[in-house]
């Protein structure tokens, strides 16, 4: 299958490409300067090298192709602007596709903090309620989900819990901190976090893309429902020397940190039955449980960096 992929060397589109370079897929990807080019090039990968703000420099390449994966996002004021400017080139280019005979998949990435704190368990149904930081996801995904409907382009929604894997992201930020002696809990830890594995969640992306009853909403975790505290606690343990865990009110956290805080003392329960529905289960359930495995990652990664 031809599969357009964004972000294709950012912490979620870098396991997507693993994931479709493993399934023996033709990728064209899109990154921002020769240096990202070279890389994905080794791999077998067709680069294409732009800018999400620059439609002109990707949509014709991804007019070609017979999926989209959106797994990008520029982590500027002008995010929410640059996100709306490449859907609407991306959805552009799969339109004019379809319209030729073609099917086509647009899969989109958003995440689970537009559910806010949960209310019992939360399937791919519930009500979205997004925590400020991501008040402007729901519209897009709307946007995407309204492209789908009555068309022979097929579009859905991947939200991701909080990520965990390799060298970046929230976790790998404890683990970090942790090996730094100060961990920082924004509130009691009591909080749950929904998370899923880098890997798994590639997985997902691969399976939505190629299956043609792929469309609408999933989510995207391990269903472990683990608190923060527990977490933390498992963390600390595989430090050399165990860290001081600092726990910073709501309030002070906000004024550090802005709406970030906010996010990160969301309690949330999530389930992903329309996931599972298409055959997708995690490897790993725990964040807790597997801390010695993602440390070797964390550090193999920062090592090979």
């Amino acid at each position: 299958m031809r599969i357009f992929l964004t972000g294709a060397t950012g912490y979620v589109g870098s396991a997507v490409l693993d994931a479709l370079v493993r399934g023996a897929h033709e990728v064209t990807a899109l990154v921002r300067d020769p240096e990202k080019a070279e890389r994905v090039s080794l791999r077998g990968v067709q680069p294409v090298i732009g800018d999400l703000s620059a439609p002109k420099s990707y949509a014709q390449a991804a007019e070609t192709c017979d999926a989209i994966i959106h797994a990008a996002y520029e982590s500027s004021k002008r995010g929410p602007q640059v996100d709306r400017q490449a859907i609407d080139a991306l959805l552009g280019a799969a339109i004019r596709h379809a319209a030729k005979g073609h099917p086509v998949s647009f899969v989109y990435t958003s995440g689970v903090w537009v559910l806010g704190n949960t209310s019992g368990k939360a399937a791919e149904d519930a009500p979205v309620r997004p925590t400020p930081l991501v008040a402007w996801r729901p519209d897009h995904e709307r946007l995407v989900l309204d492209a789908g409907r009555g068309r022979t382009l097929r579009t859905a929604i991947v939200r991701p819990g909080i990520v965990y894997g390799g060298g970046r992201g929230i976790i790998s930020d404890l683990l970090k901190n942790a090996a730094n002696g100060l961990v920082r809990v924004i509130g009691d830890g009591r909080n749950h976090w929904a998370c899923v594995y880098d890997r798994d969640l590639a997985d997902l992306y691969l399976r939505v893309a190629t299956n043609p009853d792929g469309s609408g909403v999933y989510h995207a975790t391990d269903e472990a429902d683990e608190r923060v505290a527990d977490i933390v606690g498992a963390v600390a343990r595989q430090a050399k020397m165990e860290p001081d865990v600092r726990h910073v009110p709501i309030e002070e956290a906000r004024a550090k940190m802005g709406p970030y805080a906010d996010a990160l003392a969301l309690n949330q329960i999530v389930r992903g039955q329309r996931a599972r529905a298409l055959g997708w289960t995690p490897t790993l359930h725990s964040v807790a449980g597997n801390v010695a495995r993602l440390l070797e990652e964390f550090r193999a990664k920062r090592e090979a960096a």
